[in-house]
Formats: C-alpha cells, sequence, structure tokens
C-alpha cells in the first residue's frame, strides 16, 4: 500500500515511522511546509516533501493529520488531483458525515484517532468508517494493527476515543512524571526513579493486555493485609486520585465538544 501523509507534525510522523518500521510492503510520504525537522525520515524510507500534492497520484491512502482549520484549504488542494482514494483522518472533531460532504461524497472516508505511541508498535488507534466504505476500510484497520490495537468503534465514540486514548499518553505520562519524583524523594537517583517508573507501568499495562482481567483483580495480587501498597493506595484516593483523573478526562471531552 502506498500511504502519504499530510502533515508532518508528532502525529504524522509517528504514523509514518510506525508503518516504516513495523508493518510490511508499504511506501510512505509525508508533507509539510517545512520540511527541516523531518528530513530524518528519509534514512528509514520514507519520502518526505513540502508539496502535499507530491505523488499523491499514486498513493492508495491519504491520511490527514492536520489542524482542523487547515482541512478546507488542504481538500482544495488534493481533491483535483486525486482519484478513488481513501481518505483518513486523524482531525480531531472533524467527522464523517463533514468529511463527505467536504468531498462531494466522492471518495471512501474514514476516521482515525491514533496515539503517538504508533512510532513504536503500541497505538491505541481507533477507528469508525461508514458502512458502504467497509471495503476500503478494513486493510486500513489491518494497517493500523500493525501499529498497536485497532478497534472499530461506533462514530459517536470518536470524541470520547480522542481523550481516552490520544490525551491519555500525556496523562499517563504525568503519572510516570510524579512517580519518578517522588522515587528521588526517597532516595534514588532521577534515571534510576524514572526507568523503575516507567518499567513499572509498561509491566502493569502488559500484565492487563494479556491476561484481560479487572485491574482491581490485579491490583488484589499487589496487596496484602496492613502491607505498604494499600495504605499507599488509599491516601492516593483520600487526596483525589481517582477522582481527578475522571474529572481531567471529562474535562478534556467537554473541550473537544465545544
Amino acid at each position: 500500500m502506498k500511504v502519504h501523509i499530510i502533515g508532518g507534525g508528532n502525529l504524522g510522523v509517528s504514523i509514518a515511522l510506525g508503518i516504516a518500521k513495523f508493518s510490511k510492503n508499504n511506501q510512505v510520504t509525508v508533507t509539510r511546509r517545512n520540511t527541516a525537522s523531518i528530513q530524518y525520515l528519509s534514512e528509514h524510507g520514507i519520502t518526505v516533501s513540502s508539496d502535499n500534492k507530491h505523488q499523491i497520484q499514486e498513493a492508495d491512502l491519504v491520511i490527514l493529520t492536520i489542524k482542523p482549520y487547515q482541512v478546507d484549504t488542504v481538500l482544495a488542494e488534493i481533491l483535483p488531483v486525486i482519484k478513488n482514494k481513501t481518505i483518513a483522518s486523524a482531525v480531531s472533531g472533524l467527522s464523517l458525515d463533514v468529511l463527505q460532504s467536504k468531498t462531494n461524497n466522492e471518495y471512501p472516508v474514514i476516521r482515525i484517532m491514533p496515539n503517538i505511541a504508533a512510532q513504536f508498535g503500541e497505538s491505541a488507534t481507533c477507528i469508525s468508517f461508514p458502512e458502504k466504505d467497509r471495503e476500503k476500510a478494513l486493510p486500513i484497520v489491518d494497517l493500523f494493527q500493525d501499529l498497536g490495537t485497532a478497534p472499530v468503534i461506533d462514530e459517536k465514540l470518536m470524541d470520547a476515543a480522542t481523550v481516552l486514548g490520544a490525551c491519555g499518553t500525556a496523562y499517563a505520562l504525568r503519572y510516570i512524571r510524579a512517580s519518578m519524583q517522588a522515587g528521588i524523594e526517597i532516595g534514588f537517583d532521577s534515571n534510576t526513579a524514572l526507568a523503575i517508573a516507567a518499567q513499572t507501568v509498561k509491566g502493569a499495562a502488559k500484565m492487563l493486555l494479556e491476561e484481560k482481567v479487572h485491574p482491581e483483580q490485579l491490583i488484589d495480587r499487589v496487596t496484602t493485609p496492613q502491607g505498604c501498597t494499600i495504605v499507599g493506595l488509599n491516601e492516593m484516593e483520600h487526596n483525589g486520585f481517582s477522582s481527578s483523573l475522571i474529572k481531567g478526562i471529562k474535562t478534556s471531552l467537554k473541550q473537544i465538544k465545544g
């Protein structure tokens, strides 16, 4: 598959690197106005261009990883020169109905919400598409499964998926940062504290994904009566650990929905 990514920011670059590293038999092009910061992508076999239309006629899939205010300008530029291309949008808040309207209902359209862990083959990419475009969409689902997980969801949940799966990366990193800071306070140097905190989160996530159980079941394995784990958890909950995270997620969703 030939993949043309318009928007060489953090997300577009992460997708491009993920495809180059973890999928097979694909060719990737990334475009952005100023290409100086992404020239290194060529070392991974990725074509870089400042022209959004560069070899776009040869593409099978066009991925939009641009800002919402750029959509009309980019579509006006590329639609006259592409035919029968599948368009996948990672544009926050851009619904399938609106995208179909902007493309005159002449193109298969898909809505995707990856995160920057795609670069490491660990993205949680939520995908939705109109039923009429299912045949065109399924190969895209397969592509993103190479970059992590790619559940197909109802489009009404895509804004929520943005918060949980994309914004959620920042939330998880903030937890790791706090854990690292606590580690320094109890005696570790910063590098060791960060390594322990990050690996611990990675291990916890892997257990959940492989065992497919509720988090509380795994928490029970770590907590013992009158032990240090349960008193720490209770102190965090007394200070609003879970409730503040839930409130943060809901606030982010309100921001997307306007």
